[in-house]
């Protein structure tokens, strides 16, 4: 296993809410999604009360350095969540029974930075608390952290998630992470299977308000024939940065402010400037569409749909108390 971070993992510990966090003002949201039992938004106030300071303080740093590394860890969470659970597992090395799930297609374009990030935050809570935090909440953290820092909404998560003590197989992996060509159809049907509604699925892609994605994501939107929902000036600056089908360049997610967790990303769809499929489509489909419409025209609705379905996946097939894979 890549971490060593607490396989009894509980806690939480709530620390006042910033107004303004350095680089954006941001705007506090909350949830009434209902809480796992075992979970608690107290978990930590007595193991380990330092813990969510220990985490943001690290965090201003790393973003005030590089704010692209807050894509990187929400991604991380993402990734970690729709497989198998909110376990950690997408951390684990593999071993002499596979590869992990790290090693998956899906993953391997997860920043080696994220990870990198998760260790070091891991190292410094050990370091305050020894070893009761897990991995899973300490990365449910970071992601919190992440929109938090770069603009978007701060909210408090629950945390007493234990990690699991192995990785999901390739395949499982495949069939939980929809990829960037499917349509609105194959994302409702696969988050479906979680219990996410449309809001849920429009909530959160829009996470890809920041970051950036490899060519390799998008251009089949682009060769050898044009996607007719792209705008056309959108798709010729893309050839730019993609001139061929297998061009391994990147380009940012949100044309309009690709750095800041905003509700720009659903500007982008209304004006035809969605880099994926599955981004794009949810503007062309009727089901989607007055939802993506809302959340561009504002964005308050966007920020508290998007934690609320952010806390829900956050509790995704959780181990908590004695239970262990």
């Amino acid at each position: 296993m890549a971490l060593t971070c607490a396989s009894s993992a509980f806690l939480l510990f709530i620390i006042s809410p910033l107004l303004f966090c350095g680089y954006f003002l941001v705007t506090e949201a909350q949830s009434s999604q209902p809480i796992v039992e075992g979970l608690s938004w107290t978990f930590y106030e007595s193991s380990c009360p330092k813990l969510e300071s220990t985490i943001r303080t690290q965090l201003k740093k790393v973003f005030k350095e590089d704010i692209g590394q807050a894509a990187g860890l929400l991604r991380l969470h993402f990734h970690d969540c729709f497989v198998q659970g909110c376990d950690g597992s997408v951390l684990l090395d593999g071993s002499a029974s596979g590869p992990s799930e790290k090693d998956a297609p899906p993953n391997l374009s997860l920043r080696a930075e994220a990870f990198k990030i998760i260790d070091d935050l891991r190292r410094r809570v050990q370091k305050q608390c020894g070893q009761v935090v897990s991995c899973a909440d300490i990365t449910t953290l970071a992601a919190r952290d992440a929109v938090y820092l770069s603009g978007g909404p701060d909210y408090d998560v629950p945390l007493g998630r234990r990690d699991g003590l192995s990785f999901a197989t390739r395949n499982a992996t495949l069939a939980n992470l929809p990829p960037p060509t499917s349509n609105t159809t194959a994302l409702l049907t696969s988050l479906a299977t979680k219990n996410f509604d449309a809001t849920d699925v429009v909530a959160l892609s829009g996470g890809h308000t920041i970051g950036i994605s490899h060519c390799n994501s998008f251009t089949g939107r682009l060769y050898p024939t044009q996607d007719p929902t792209m705008d056309k000036t959108f798709a010729n600056n893309l050839k730019t940065v993609c001139p061929t089908r297998n061009s391994t360049n990147t380009t940012v997610m949100d044309l309009r402010s690709p750095d800041k967790f905003d509700n720009k990303y659903y500007v982008d769809l209304m004006n035809r400037q969605g880099l994926f499929t599955s981004d794009q489509d949810l503007y062309t489909d009727k089901r989607t569409r007055g939802i993506v419409t809302s959340f561009a025209v504002k964005e308050s609705l966007f920020f508290e749909k998007f934690v609320n379905s952010m806390i829900k996946m956050g509790q995704l097939s959780v181990l908590t108390g004695t239970q262990a894979l």
